[in-house]
């Protein structure tokens, strides 16, 4: 071989291993933007899995508050449905009671009446009388119906209704009920009928 052959063989070889290097270089440069764009997808791929993890509970977190609101409205409901039902039983016949309570002040009426005058006659009279009214005033306490107190307590707008205000006869009686015009009444705890009362002042 010739000298000329020798270089150009060596020329050769030097090209083929700069070539090389060049490839390699090449090479591992792409293997790292491969590398670097397989890690961003890997990071993208992560804080979209949080993203929606994030949003999955938040919809949950949400879903469990109107279960839970859902949930305390119907209760309430049910509460509120058995109090409208418990107070409509208590108060059903109270249009009928109302209607009685006139024939009781009637009752009284006759009785006060019939006590002024005392023969034997009217003494039987009287005795039947306060059987009928007794009666009566049993039915109405059975049915939860009781007189409101009134003379000598103090007035109260909830349970009295001021017919008109006279000089009160002591000092202690200002402010409070001196006379009853009509007997008010309740039902289970609720008034059916004010006292119509006259107060001292």
């Amino acid at each position: 071989m010739t000298e000329m052959s020798k270089k150009s063989k060596n020329k050769k070889e030097k090209a083929d291993i700069k070539a090389e290097k060049q490839n390699e270089e090449v090479l591992n440069n792409a293997e790292e933007q491969n590398t670097d764009k397989n890690t961003e997808e890997k990071d993208s791929k992560e804080q979209e899995v949080k993203a929606e993890e994030t949003n999955f509970e938040q919809k949950y977190k949400e879903m469990h508050d109107k279960y839970l609101r859902l949930t305390a409205e119907y209760d309430n409901y049910r509460k509120r449905s058995l109090k409208e039902k418990m107070d409509l039983i208590k108060s059903a016949g109270e249009e009928i009671l109302l209607s009685i309570l006139p024939v009781i002040d009637n009752f009284e009426r006759a009785l006060s009446s019939i006590e002024k005058k005392s023969n034997e006659e009217e003494n039987a009279v009287l005795d039947g009388v306060e059987l009928i009214y007794k009666n009566f005033k049993d039915f109405l306490a059975q049915k939860g119906v009781t007189e409101i107190e009134a003379i000598g307590k103090d007035f109260d707008t909830d349970l009295h209704e001021a017919i008109t205000k006279i000089p009160a006869p002591e000092e202690k009686l200002k402010g409070k009920v001196v006379d009853v015009t009509e007997k008010g009444y309740m039902m289970h705890e609720k008034v059916i009928r004010f006292a119509k009362v006259v107060v001292g002042e």
